[in-house]
């Protein structure tokens, strides 16, 4: 088998920002994603916010997570071995309007530019975090068209760039053994397609490699991981399996996420990379139509509940879920 046999596109992005509010309100008014899940950080025993947004079907390839670390007082150090930025998918008529909204919110932005013949614009989430919306006409996923109107809106990945030290290794990671196909350099970048490329398929490597080793570690500001998207625990085993043929035995046993089911390895560059299940979804413990209404915990952590909530920021969330 190879890798692109089961992985077919990114499942999800998770990072690590400041305050939970402040979060709120740039995910839904700014990027106009729709919020669509209340939960906590499952590892560790700090009481963290995991909140969830998406596309208008809270589909599989849309979702943004972000654990808010400002109160927990957690910071790190921005460098190689990260993700540098995170591209949403956008129609290319759009891109007007998002210079024009960026502005109209204070956000910087490069303006439109291009690279690999896509057009796009590059700007900062408040915590730091790298972004992009690109114009991509080949998308038929749905925009949530609360705050953007859906026109115009993010339908969902179009891919991630990681900053790496060096490229050798990334390389061989990427083209030989998750079998992605290599689509081109343009100075320091260099693409790959995940089976083939297109919207949601794409991985662009940064080479930098007079930057220094940035923090592993959760942290406002920080990208933490990127997952690719797999069908069922099956499909994940078989790519655990192929992995450690090649030697990566640090992939991890699968982990019950509730909502998926993963497992976790560290690239040669230093990012980790999840593989997630897609057959669970996010109306497992709450209506469809009601995703993000309430704050909702794993099985395993309502009996701290009270402590849990006690531990947290007060938020105010959109007014379509309240």
């Amino acid at each position: 088998m190879k890798a692109t046999d089961v992985i077919k596109g990114f499942h999800h992005v998770t990072v690590g920002v400041g305050g939970a509010q402040e979060d709120i309100d740039f995910s839904t008014k700014v990027l106009g994603l729709r919020m669509i899940k209340q939960t906590v950080l499952f590892d560790g025993t700090a009481p963290i916010y995991h909140l969830y947004y998406g596309n208008a079907d809270a589909e599989i390839g849309s979702v943004w997570t972000t654990f808010p670390f400002k109160k927990a007082g957690l910071f790190g150090r921005e460098g190689t071995g990260q993700i540098k930025t995170t591209s949403f998918s956008v129609p290319t008529s759009a891109l007007g309007f998002w210079v024009d909204h960026l502005g109209k919110h204070g956000i910087a932005n490069s303006g439109v530019q291009e690279r690999f013949g896509d057009k796009m614009i590059e700007f900062k989430h408040p915590s730091g975090l790298g972004l992009a919306v690109v114009g991509c006409d080949d998308d038929p996923r749905r925009a949530w068209g609360h705050d953007v109107p859906a026109e115009y809106g993010i339908r969902g990945f179009y891919g991630v760039t990681l900053a790496v030290r060096d490229i050798e290794e990334s390389d061989l990671y990427y083209g030989d053994y998750m079998g992605f196909t290599r689509m081109g350099q343009e100075g320091s970048f260099t693409r790959y397609g995940i089976d083939g490329g297109g919207c949601n398929r794409i991985i662009d490597l940064c080479h930098m490699p007079d930057i220094k080793q940035g923090s592993w570690t959760f942290a406002v500001g920080l990208h933490h991981h990127y997952a690719l998207a797999v069908a069922n625990d099956a499909e994940n085993k078989s790519y655990k399996d192929y992995m450690e043929g090649f030697g990566f035995t640090d992939v991890s046993e699968i982990k019950d996420r509730n909502y998926f089911h993963s497992t976790y390895t560290r690239t040669p560059a230093g990012v980790v990379q999840e593989v997630a299940t897609s057959d669970i979804g996010f109306a497992v413990d709450e209506p469809a139509d009601l995703l993000g209404h309430q704050l909702l915990l794993p099985p395993w952590f309502e009996s701290r509940r009270a402590e849990i909530v006690a531990g947290l920021e007060t938020i105010t969330v959109p007014e379509y879920i309240r």
